[in-house]
């Protein structure tokens, strides 16, 4: 082999070089070109900045004679780090080493040129062999990326050319001999996959022998409908080749046919029923008005990126069968769809549900309020049944969640409904008396409310309020809490043996930012809290609107909500958390956080569902009196925040059981709780304007009795 089309490398460090450069510097025909404190800036900024025996590397001076140049770059190192930089995490930097050590082979430098270049930008090979005994011609032009001052030369040595010129550190042999019986073992050995795009049939077939034989997996790309073919002979090297397409034809009977003889064979390789029209009208043509068969840049192209793909595969061990692969850019085209049809946010808002009528007694009134109750990602997981003088609130096990933890988060949302119901009965004149405990093998927890004594007015005043309490996921501002407000916070906190804990300086705010931002990047990352994320939020027009959260609630801008696509793809969050990364997962919680006037949490004593269900009580009457005082309340809900212990913390997350626990620690201790008390709720106080829609109901329930 010859290797005419590779750069030299140099050194100043090095006698022989230093002098040989020395001589170059002296020709009034070489010309000097440094950039080297552009990329070493370039390299320095890189995130995350590369390691010191990178920044360290000696730069080298690379010759390229046929362009009577001295370029000045990075070593190899830096250079290789800082040129594939915008790989990731496409290709992460662990499988930019590994790939980097693969040997590809390709025969047939026409597209062969397109592939060996593609898979060189992308730095998925160390090592290119390439061989071709043919020169460039000008009707090669049309698809090979050369230019007309490379007519005459070797098709090798032109792409091998173009190689160095992008990355002169990579290892390129130009072989201008071309395959035959005597010059095959030599290339082949040591190779990990080969590319075969070449014309010649015999060469197809000799090629394959030889690969099988050396268990080397082969690629070939054809240059119509974006059809890929790969041979795993390193998985089963008892394939036939070509998968038996050729049947038992003898290589010496390909050799020497004019290009209209090939066609039959052609027709074969590449399956005839399977062609585009115009490519099998083009080989009907063939001999006749066509000298060969037809080839177009943007299919040799799009070949080449199929090819690249399949190498990264290989080398990464993903799977890829032997078989076939067809992207026809044609027929995708012709099927494209308008996006703004796909837009669900566009459509008017005539879908929401009417407000339900006037309620025909106290006990339904009271349910009615009760189903507008605040719950984790509006599951409303309760079962409510209407008596003649009585409700009764039960948990639903069929609508808990992970998060949901011994069911608890359903237990606050049960202890505000029960609140709910209790403002109702006041504001209609009546009394109320609560018994809450275990509700047998039906449900884990139920409320009964019972209509008797008198009405507490101050209750009754919250029937407004109550009904017109909301979620609200506006952005917002921070404005001051007086003392005032904040006192009465804590105090009707504590009217239901709770304790409100109110965050509003900086740093403390920032802090618990902090720790709900990394809590939601783990929500993100965990596959099943993720997948019940996603299952919270409907659009409009889905089929079951009473559960779950309106995606315009989430008060975000059009180009959030093309974002929200993104995060809702579990394969996205896999590769996200492969990667130990995806910090930008909680970006959007720690901004809500920092712009808003408090952090609030509410804790009491007590870890049975009876004591959840009375600081559920607190939440609402917290909330509506704060909603009550011009605030925005939007609760936040951390993947620990009904964890106990470390078991249950496992259970939610078993990745990231260890920052679940520091993180749920750090929180603990920035609110100041106790060693024995738990938190029913976190949420941010913040200045906002009205939420754009409310979050749909269930229909109230009907009575079961008469009154």
């Amino acid at each position: 082999m010859t290797d005419p089309g590779n750069a030299i490398t140099l050194s100043d460090d090095h006698p022989d070089q230093a002098e040989l450069l020395r001589q170059l510097r002296a020709r009034p025909d070489i010309e000097f070109v440094d950039h080297r404190e552009t990329q070493r800036t370039a390299l320095r900024a890189l995130n995350p900045v590369p390691a010191d025996d990178i920044l360290d590397e000696p730069p080298r001076w690379v010759y390229f004679p046929w362009r009577r140049a001295v370029v000045a770059m990075l070593g190899p190192l830096g250079f290789r780090r800082l040129r594939l930089d915008r790989n990731r995490n496409l290709i992460t930097l662990d499988e930019q080493h590994r790939l980097g050590q693969l040997r590809i082979g390709v025969v047939g430098l026409s597209v062969g040129h397109v592939i060996a270049h593609t898979l060189a930008a992308q730095g998925v090979c160390g090592e290119l062999r390439l061989t071709d005994f043919d020169n460039l011609e000008l009707s090669n032009l049309n698809r090979v990326p050369a230019t007309v001052f490379d007519e005459g030369q070797n098709k090798a040595i032109v792409a091998a050319r173009r190689i160095a010129e992008i990355d002169p550190y990579l290892t390129v042999h130009a072989d201008t001999s071309g395959i035959t019986a005597d010059t095959i073992d030599p290339f082949l050995d040591g190779l990990d996959i080969l590319v075969e795009v070449c014309d010649s049939l015999d060469t197809k077939v000799l090629v394959r022998e030889a690969a099988r034989a050396r268990r080397i997996p082969v690629l070939m790309a054809t240059s119509d409908r974006g059809l890929v073919d790969v041979e795993r002979f390193d998985l089963d090297p008892t394939r036939p080749i070509l998968h038996g397409l050729l049947g038992n034809v003898e290589t010496a009977g390909l050799a020497g046919l004019t290009s209209a003889d090939k066609v039959p064979y052609v027709l074969g390789i590449l399956d005839a029923g399977q062609l585009s029209g115009r490519m099998a009208a083009s080989l009907c043509e063939v001999g006749e008005t066509l000298s060969t068969w037809p080839q177009l840049a943007g299919e040799v192209t799009l070949g080449a990126a199929l090819i690249a793909e399949a190498v990264r595969r290989i080398g990464s061990g993903e799977p890829l069968p032997s078989g076939r692969v067809r992207i026809d850019i044609g027929a995708q085209l012709a099927q494209s769809t308008d996006p703004r049809a796909a837009q669900p946010l566009s459509r008017a808002h005539q879908d929401d549900p009417a407000e339900p009528g006037e309620p025909t007694s106290v006990p339904a009134a009271m349910a009615a309020a009760a189903i507008r109750a605040p719950s984790g990602g509006n599951a409303q997981p309760w079962h409510i049944d209407i008596g003649p003088d009585s409700l009764t609130v039960r948990i639903d096990p069929e609508r808990t969640t992970m998060m949901d933890v011994e069911f608890r988060g359903s237990a606050v949302a049960l202890g505000a409904a029960v609140f709910n119901a209790t403002v109702a009965a006041a504001a209609h004149g009546r009394g109320s008396e609560v018994l809450i405990g275990a509700g047998g093998e039906r449900s884990p927890l139920e409320a009964v409310i019972t209509l008797a004594g008198t009405a507490e007015p101050e209750l009754a005043e919250l029937y407004g309020p109550m009904l017109d309490r909301a979620t609200n996921r506006h952005h917002g501002s921070g404005r001051e809490i007086s003392a005032h407000l904040a006192e009465l916070l804590r105090t009707t906190a504590t009217r239901f043996g709770a304790r409100l804990h109110l965050l509003t300086a900086g740093p403390e705010i920032e802090t618990g930012a902090a720790v709900l931002a990394a809590a939601d990047r783990i929500r993100y990352l965990t596959p099943r809290l993720h997948a019940e994320m996603f299952s919270e939020l409907w659009w409009p027009g889905d089929p079951k609107p009473e559960y779950g959260i309106d995606v315009r609630g989430l008060e975000l801008p059009p180009s959030d909500l093309a974002v929200l696509d993104v995060l809702r793809r579990p394969d996205v969050m896999a590769h996200l958390a492969r990667w130990n990364a995806g910090g930008v997962l909680g970006d959007n919680t720690r901004d809500r956080v920092r712009a808003g006037a408090a952090l609030a949490a509410i804790s009491f004593s007590g870890h049975t569902l009876a004591d959840y269900a009375l600081a559920g009580q607190a939440v609402e009457a917290v909330w509506i009196t704060a909603q009550m005082h011009g605030l925005a309340v939007q609760p936040i809900s951390p993947a620990f925040l009904y964890a106990h212990d470390e078991r249950e913390l496992d259970a939610l997350s078993p990745a990231f059981t260890d920052e679940l626990r520091s993180l749920q620690y750090t929180f603990r201790k920035l609110i100041g709780a106790g060693p024995q008390e738990a938190q029913a709720l976190v949420f941010r106080l913040t200045d906002a304007p009205p939420p754009s829609v409310r979050s749909r109901r269930q229909h109230p329930p009907r009575q079961t009795a008469s009154p």
